[in-house]
């Protein structure tokens, strides 16, 4: 019993720990076939990030980062909305799309989402980019800000 009280103690005290982070973004985890479109198969969970990661900053906070992941035979886009952003907006737009030069493909758009993953694009024998953006799509426009990773080939 008194080990199960240690136990207990130890695991209180790093609650708040976890808890206690401020703008953390470790929105990693990988789409699956609930959180991901049908074309992503159950059997194929897999996704690795590939890149940067990049940060959409609008009216000087961060919104948003941006990531770009390989896996299932495709490329993904993904962006994770912050906390901060969210403690302080009651609604935004957002978009995340693969970019291969100039073409905008497999965009995904939404409000109010803390997670957007994109479709698959694929283009894994294509130098790519995963982009995001604070608007409704299907394009970012002019007023709108733009995070881009870096190119992987």
């Amino acid at each position: 019993m008194r080990v199960f009280a240690k136990i207990a103690a130890v695991a209180a005290l790093a609650v708040p720990m976890l808890v206690a982070v401020p703008g953390a973004a470790n929105a990693t985890t990988a789409p699956n076939a609930s959180a991901a479109p049908s074309a992503l198969a159950a059997s194929c969970g897999s996704v690795t990030q590939i890149g940067t990661t990049a940060y959409l900053n609008v009216g000087g906070q961060t919104m948003a980062s941006v990531k770009q992941y390989k896996g299932c035979g495709k490329n993904y886009s993904y962006l994770y909305v912050w906390q901060g952003y969210r403690d302080t907006h009651s609604s935004w737009d957002a978009c995340t799309s693969i970019l291969t030069g100039t073409t905008v493909r497999d965009v995904q758009c939404n409000s109010n989402m803390v997670e957007i993953w994109s479709s698959g694009a694929d283009t894994l024998s294509e130098c790519t980019q995963g982009m995001g953006w604070n608007g409704t799509g299907p394009l970012p426009y002019g007023n709108e800000v733009v995070a881009k990773t870096d190119v992987r080939c």
